[in-house]
């Protein structure tokens, strides 16, 4: 193989394309033009949907997404309380993020944060009354929202596909993170 940096157009000639683990910065595998329409289609949707969702339950409800999942999470477990470290995994969110997210629901008296029993040094989110009331009432116009945006624009071969896809990124992005 040859020592210049692939070419764009290169892209359609498989014999000019390394194994894909050779590739680095220096020497970039450039994306063909199907690869790269895609790549812009799902930049497209990830910079603008979280947009359109928190103006929604902004308006609506008074909370952002991420504080609607915070919410929606809790409200989904028994007790309406788990462990902070187990809530950011549920929300896709840092333990940084969802440690400013929870203090701010919780001066709001929609979340408190309670020792966690098993261990001294975690801490638990619990959903308050307040809050499991905020959430129940932000639903229905979230999901009637999410519906018209995602799950009715395609059809459900397609939304199961783009389902195990999520799945398959969001799982290489944890392993990248993880290092």
């Amino acid at each position: 193989m040859s020592d210049e940096p692939l070419r764009p157009d290169d892209c359609d000639n498989p014999a000019s394309n390394p194994d894909e683990n050779d590739v680095t910065a220096a020497d970039p595998q450039w994306l063909s033009d199907a690869e790269r329409n895609a790549w812009l289609d799902l930049a497209g949707l990830l910079l603008r949907l979280p947009g359109t969702l928190d103006a929604q339950l902004e308006r609506d409800s008074g909370l952002s997404f991420f504080e609607y999942m915070v919410l929606g999470m809790l409200a989904e477990q028994d007790g309406g309380e788990l462990q902070m470290s187990k809530l950011a995994v549920l929300t896709n969110g840092s333990l940084s993020r969802l440690s400013h997210v929870v203090q701010r629901l919780e001066r709001q008296g929609l979340v408190r944060r309670t020792p966690c029993p098993q261990d001294r040094r975690a801490r638990h989110a619990v959903l308050t009354d307040e809050g499991l009331a905020r959430v129940e009432a932000a639903a229905p116009g979230h999901v009637a929202h999410a519906r018209s945006l995602v799950v009715d624009a395609v059809d459900a071969a397609d939304l199961e596909a783009f389902g195990r896809v999520a799945a398959t990124i969001l799982d290489r992005v944890d392993a990248w993170q993880r290092g």
